[in-house]
């Protein structure tokens, strides 16, 4: 039987509800199967850690999580601890280091699940962002100075380099490729940065030959608000920077009905390192504790880690069963209109794999 070694990080907030929930759908799931099984190990990093140790994680959390097959995250931010000391301390310290530099996000409009966007379905609305997530806006490169003086500094500097950009849009490209449509959209600002900005545009012009059955466009970010809300149907692929897919993918999220739906995938492709898969919402404080998180997301990024670990089948049963209880309407979570608890639709979602006809 093939086992996979699941990092699990709840982290902060919600974070424990929603991955303690994808854990028992992940178990499901191999009992269904019967070819495979996982092999989950926890860990109680967060903002909890850091208040009472001063780290979010220890300094070898590199290395214990390096011989596992994937990671599965839950959140990271806390209204006692900054938001840059959660971040720049849990997930852009595994991200980074384990060069994850291919962030992918499907974003489109389940079974049973309304838009916000008047008359627009599931055909209409049906992308991938993918994002740069190893250097541009968060790269980290910057600092302040003259502290607490009024010509106090700060500076971030968004740091691109032309491998960077490259594999990441050559990543893009090939996902585009696979994909039905075969269309794909580079979304920059390089009206006004004509430096980083025009080198993605440039970069661009040399891998896209590599690729001539993929149809390309260009938008610049603002314009691409305005597409995603007025023309959706006019996108499938999407591939910007760190900075501008974060923002772009959080309207995605929310123009399919949630960000409680959301999922995400932080893939190294090369498989040097781990990948690690979490839901797009954060730590949602204002209803810690309350058992009425959606994991739906944390569903869908499960079923992203099952395709990534080699096992399809089971990553398409879990849609299946996602689907099927959305469609069903009989148990939606609060974010979605109705009053079922995280542990309604875990059960629900977990009812339908066990009758999934895939």
């Amino acid at each position: 039987m093939r086992t996979y070694k699941i990092a699990a990080i709840p982290g902060d907030g919600i974070g424990t509800e929603v991955i303690e929930a994808g854990l028992e759908v992940l178990d499901a799931l191999a009992a269904r199967d019967g070819g495979f099984r996982v092999e989950a190990r926890h860990f109680d990093w967060g903002s909890e850690r850091y208040l009472r140790d001063g780290a979010m994680m220890p300094v070898d959390g590199l290395e214990q999580l390096r011989p596992h097959d994937a990671i599965y995250f839950g959140s990271a931010g806390d209204p006692r601890v900054p938001d840059h000391v959660t971040l720049w301390g849990l997930r852009l310290a595994i991200c980074q280091p384990f060069d994850q530099y291919a962030n992918v996000r499907p974003a489109r409009i389940l079974p049973g699940v309304e838009s916000p966007l008047r008359g627009v379905t599931s055909g209409d609305l049906d992308w991938v962002i993918v994002r740069e997530n190893s250097e541009g806006e968060y790269a980290g490169a910057g600092g302040r100075v003259h502290q607490g003086h009024g010509h106090e500094v700060g500076l971030d500097v968004a740091v691109f380099t032309r491998e960077g950009v490259e594999r990441v849009q050559r990543f893009a490209l090939e996902l585009a490729q696979s994909r039905p449509r075969k269309l794909l959209t580079l979304v920059t600002k390089s009206n006004a940065q004509r430096h980083g900005m025009v080198m993605w545009d440039a970069v661009f012009e040399t891998v896209r030959p590599d690729f001539p059955d993929v149809t390309v466009d260009k938008m610049l970010v603002d314009a691409m608000t305005v597409r995603m809300v007025l023309k959706p149907q006019s996108l499938d692929t999407i591939v910007a920077t760190n900075l501008h897919a974060d923002v772009l993918s959080d309207l995605a999220a929310a123009l399919t009905g949630s960000l409680g739906l959301a999922p995400t995938a932080n893939l190294n492709p090369e498989r040097r390192f781990p990948s690690m898969f979490e839901p797009i919402h954060g730590s949602a404080f204002d209803i810690m504790g309350q058992g009425i998180a959606n994991p739906i997301g944390s569903f869908w990024s499960a079923s992203m880690m099952l395709e990534h670990l080699g096992e399809p089948r089971a990553a398409r049963t879990l849609m299946a069963a996602i689907e099927r209880v959305t469609a069903d309407r009989k148990v939606r979570p609060r974010d979605l209109g109705g009053e079922a608890t995280t542990a309604e639709v875990t059960g629900a979602v977990i009812a339908a794999i066990g009758g999934a006809n895939i």
